[in-house]
C-alpha cells in the first residue's frame, strides 16, 4: 500500500508543479530575454545528453564507431534540417543500428 500512496504522492506533485506555472503565467506576457534564452534549451539538453553518452564511468573519454557515426549523420541531420527532434531520431537510430551490427 505504501508504493500504491509513493505514486499517487508523486503524480500529485508532478501535476501541482506544471500546472503552478501554467496558470500563474496564463495571462501574462512573457519578457522577450526569457523567450530568447528558451531557445537555447534544447541544444543544451542534447549537448548534454552527447556528453554523457560519450563519458564511461570512470570519466575517461569512450568513444567507438557507434558514437562516430552517429554523431556525424547527427550533425548532418541538424546542419540540413535545422530540426531537433529530427536531428535526435536521426542521431540515435544510426548510433543503435551501428551498435547492433557491431
Amino acid at each position: 500500500m505504501t508504493d500504491f500512496l509513493a505514486i499517487v504522492a508523486v503524480g500529485i506533485g508532478t501535476y501541482l508543479s506544471r500546472g503552478i506555472f501554467i496558470l500563474a503565467l496564463a495571462n501574462k506576457k512573457i519578457p522577450d530575454p526569457v523567450l530568447v534564452s528558451l531557445q537555447f534549451v534544447a541544444p543544451a539538453v542534447l549537448g548534454a545528453l552527447i556528453v554523457a553518452l560519450l563519458i564511461d564511468s570512470g570519466g575517461n573519454v569512450a568513444i567507438g564507431i557507434p558514437e562516430v557515426s552517429a554523431f556525424l549523420v547527427g550533425g548532418a541531420v541538424a546542419y540540413r534540417t535545422r530540426s531537433h527532434i529530427f536531428t535526435l531520431i536521426a542521431g540515435m537510430g544510426v548510433f543503435w543500428l551501428v551498435r547492433a551490427l557491431m
